[in-house]
């Protein structure tokens, strides 16, 4: 058993005085730990809800966007750790949010500002947390978590609140052991969309409204946990965006007669999504069919391809991607743990297009002969940079082209 504790230095020391009402006002104990489970045990500070909490432990070398982070439903399941030094410190504004409340099962930093001077703060991270039901931990040693985890790859975890005694400890290893692996997990269907509906969101937060007044396509997303962003990025270049959840039937989008159809990003085990794989082999490509993240390994499935599990997956706003039939070098926002067999994507009849520069893995397809393609990475990033958004007007340039009368889309070829 390794116990690995971070000095007990000052922390949340405030860059300028911040308004009485944003400081930190949840309670705060002394102790809080998190237990591996290949037995490592790691002291620090709890903050956030006084509630243990277990999950994968995956890490973001992101430097900002915790907010995002915090709330991309593709994190449900899991206990994000940020790489940055120092979290806090514009505190919680909840024009940044991605979905309506954080989606981790806990949240580890090595220091947490408790006094944001963000102009725009209306809470503390750890307040925002607390009431949100997530645990958190500062004053954890993360360079040496984040080592553990690259050289042991992603492990399940505990998050939990007290000292760290022998027994205790011992009790809590059985639990994380005792817990379930992200591998074989259907989370799609718990993070997605329950309910078909129309994203009604403004197509950006700040500044006068843009894109087209009347919607140019009708996209139909099959919401698997999607990032709010893709959808905004979507609206403001001219789509009505109508979700539907990953339960929906191949004969419901058929019948919605869309103009597109977007695989969105999510959570979990994609081989495990099995009733939207087989639905997805019937209508992609019957329209113009884009996926991002979970979305790119669905459609990869549906088409005969097969997906494995990344040691310790690519979670970060600086991942290098090669656009294959550019040459382009593109740097891109991206959350994954699991990763599209590039053998199988060739004898599927699909063609490479993006490559991970960093281990030469899949980040992008696309169908030799059918419109459906897809990317690993997030082109809206939300954190990161935005090398890539040009593949939504690639994706509204072909639902125009392809454009055609509702019975078209029942005569389609399936796509197997």
């Amino acid at each position: 058993m390794t116990i690995v504790s971070c000095g007990e230095g000052a922390v949340g020391e405030p860059g300028a005085t911040a308004p009485a009402t944003l400081r930190f006002m949840a309670a705060t104990h002394d102790r809080g730990l998190l237990v591996l489970e290949d037995g490592s045990v790691f002291r620090g500070r709890s903050l956030g809800a006084s509630v243990a909490s277990v999950g994968e432990v995956v890490f973001c070398t992101a430097m900002t966007g915790y907010q995002e982070a915090l709330t991309d439903p593709s994190y449900t399941g899991q206990i994000l750790t940020l790489t940055a030094a120092h979290v806090g410190t514009y505190g919680i504004c909840s024009e940044d949010i991605e979905s309506s409340r954080p989606q981790v099962a806990g949240f580890i930093v090595h220091e947490c500002t408790l006094e944001p001077s963000g102009a725009r703060a209306e809470q503390t991270l750890p307040d925002w947390l607390a009431q949100a039901g997530v645990p958190m931990l500062d004053q954890i040693d993360t360079r040496a978590l984040v080592r553990r985890i690259r050289s042991q790859g992603a492990m399940r975890g505990l998050i939990a609140v007290g000292e760290a005694s022998e027994a205790r400890v011992a009790q809590l290893l059985e639990q994380v052991q005792a817990s379930t692996s992200m591998a074989g997990q259907d989370l799609a269907s718990e993070a997605g969309s329950q309910a078909s509906g129309t994203f009604s969101e403004p197509a950006q937060v700040w500044g006068p409204p843009v894109g087209p007044a009347e919607p140019l396509c009708r996209v139909l997303a099959i919401d698997c946990g999607a990032k709010s962003s893709i959808y905004r990025y979507l609206r403001s270049r001219g789509c009505e965006v109508r979700m539907v959840p990953p339960t929906v039937s191949a004969q419901e989008i058929i019948d919605a007669n869309p103009d597109g159809l977007f695989v969105s990003n999510g959570p979990g085990d994609p081989a495990a999504v099995a009733g939207l794989i087989e639905t997805l082999g019937v209508v992609a490509g019957r329209v113009p069919t884009f996926g991002i993240c979970l979305g790119h390994q669905l459609l990869a499935l549906a088409l005969g391809g097969t997906t494995w599990k990344l040691p310790f997956g690519h979670r970060g706003a600086n991942q290098p991607v090669r656009d294959l039939e550019t040459g382009q070098v593109e740097i891109t926002s991206q959350n994954h743990g699991f990763c599209v067999d590039e053998a199988s994507l060739e004898a599927a009849g699909c063609v490479v297009t993006h490559r991970h520069l960093n281990d030469q893995t899949v980040a992008g397809f696309r169908h030799a002969q059918k419109p459906i393609s897809g990317v690993q990475f997030h082109p809206e990033a939300s954190p990161g940079p935005h090398d890539a958004v040009h593949l939504f007007d690639r994706f509204v340039t072909a639902m125009k082209a392809a454009m055609r009368p509702p019975e078209a889309l029942a005569g389609g070829a399936k796509a197997d």
